[in-house]
This record gives C-alpha cells, structure tokens and sequence, in this order.
C-alpha cells in the first residue's frame, strides 16, 4: 500500500444550479464515505474557515490515487495537492 497526503479546496461557482449544487455535494459525500468504510481514505480534516481539507489516502499505487480523485463529483471545482509519504527514521512506529 502507499499512503498519500492530499490536499482539496473546493470552488463551486456561485452561479451553479442550487440543485446541482446539492446533488453534487450529496454524492460527493456517498463517495468519500464508501472509500473511508473500504479504508483507502483513512483520514478527513477539515481546513477551519475555508472548503478545504487535508486527507491520508492508503491505496495500492498512485494510479489508484488518480483515479479515485478524478471520479470524486466535485473534481471539476478543486485545486488538489498530492504528497506522496514514506515512514519517518524516527517514528516508532
């Protein structure tokens, strides 16, 4: 497994459909929410004050990575940064 951090921020269009908008939003949520239950989006955090967030991706490659941020509903309005992660000299874990 390779582990991921991924950055988001979001920028709907003011001008988008309100109900776009909430279908939009509500599918993107279903979809975050089977990834955390299948454990390949092992953590959320939300960015205080901004549609922002900072999440840990543990999936087989970054292929994987790729594809399951292209398929999330609201790709076409995010700014996303990827980093990818390896185990620290001085973790003890």
């Amino acid at each position: 497994m390779a582990l991921f951090h991924v950055r988001m921020d979001v920028d709907i269009p003011r001008d988008l459909d309100p109900v776009v908008r909430a279908e939009t939003v509500a599918t993107e949520k279903a979809y975050s929410q089977d990834l955390q239950r299948q454990g390949k989006w092992v953590h959320l955090w939300r960015i205080v004050g901004q549609f922002s967030n900072i999440s840990i991706f543990d999936v087989e490659s970054a292929d994987e990575l790729h594809e399951i941020l292209w398929n999330l509903p609201l790709f076409p309005y995010m700014s996303i940064e990827v980093m990818p992660l390896t185990q620290h000299g001085s973790s003890i874990k």
